[in-house]
């Protein structure tokens, strides 16, 4: 059964480098909401660095492993966001290595703020196939290939002091080439739809609850969402859980250290056949916020929360 699901997993990456994997889905997504839509670059106002590692399923071999680090702030006034988002994701024997800037412009409603956003830059697939350890050694798959294509993408994302709802096509090519000596020539990938929404409530007073939604729609694929509830005490410690259809349950923690830095973990407890072989997925962020006096003078920034 290891065996079987070593290969299954190899193969899973072969389709991903075909098709051009989409970022994963993190967990403490609600906190850097830039890696899947380009119209929350500026939400933070300050400036925000964010770096996330998570590393999916833990002790089984070729699992993934992604790194992401994105910084964002306002500009102009707070009319316009801007973004740099990294992100590296490793699975098997592939390395794919994603860049792109994002830009925000503001419309200030009645209640709160609307905000249109798009994204631009691309993504680096680097393969080692030798890395691969077959019974019966096949010389079509050995050596490193790699290749690199453009891509853009669009979003919406409206706030106010208790509210929030974004939708977002973060990728909108689904054509993409690869090297001539694989198999496929072109590659086809479909869009990815994703949609969040969060509501904050008081709970007496020192206490806040915050359940949020994510929801994720592609063609081919079955609906996927992620359900969750923070309970957060003078906005400084959150406390989570949430509920990933398919997949799994979290268990989140963040506190806020001091007015800059936020940390925060998450423990994906698996409940699919991979749990006899893996202790879950880990994942750690760690949030950097700095108001510039030049920037951001008489602008009030929202919560940690």
């Amino acid at each position: 059964m290891r065996k079987i699901i070593y290969a299954c997993l190899f193969s899973l990456g072969f389709l991903n480098l075909a098709q051009a994997q989409q970022p994963p889905v993190n967990s403490l997504y609600m906190f850097d909401q830039l890696l899947i839509n380009p119209a929350y670059a500026g939400a933070q106002v300050q400036f925000s660095a964010t770096a996330v590692h998570r590393n999916q399923w833990a002790n089984f071999p070729g699992a993934p492993k992604t790194s992401s680090f994105s910084t964002q702030t306002t500009v102009a006034r707070n009319k316009v966001g801007i973004g740099l988002i990294f992100i590296n994701d490793r699975i098997g024997v592939h390395n794919d290595n994603m860049i792109y800037m994002a830009y925000s412009y503001k419309l200030e409603m009645p209640v709160g703020e609307l905000s249109l956003g798009i994204q631009g830059g691309m993504q680096m697939i680097k393969s080692d196939w030798d890395l691969l350890k077959t019974k019966d050694p096949d010389n079509t798959l050995a050596g490193i290939t790699s290749n690199t294509n453009p891509n853009f993408g669009t979003g919406i994302f409206y706030s106010n002091r208790d509210f929030y709802a974004g939708l977002s096509v973060p990728y909108l090519l689904n054509s993409i080439t690869t090297e001539p000596d694989l198999t496929l020539s072109e590659g086809n990938r479909e869009r990815v739809y994703w949609m969040t929404v969060g509501n904050k409530r008081p709970m007496g007073k020192d206490f806040e609850i915050i359940p949020q939604a994510l929801i994720r729609l592609q063609k081919g694929s079955p609906l996927s969402f992620d359900l969750n509830t923070h309970i957060v005490y003078k906005d400084a410690v959150g406390i989570g859980m949430s509920y990933r259809i398919i997949e799994g349950i979290v268990a989140m923690f963040e506190l806020k250290l001091n007015e800059n830095l936020h940390v925060g973990y998450a423990y994906d407890m698996t409940t699919s056949a991979l749990q006899k072989y893996s202790n879950g997925t880990h994942e750690i962020m760690i949030n950097y916020r700095y108001k510039i006096p030049a920037l951001h003078k008489g602008l009030e920034c929202p919560s940690y929360f």
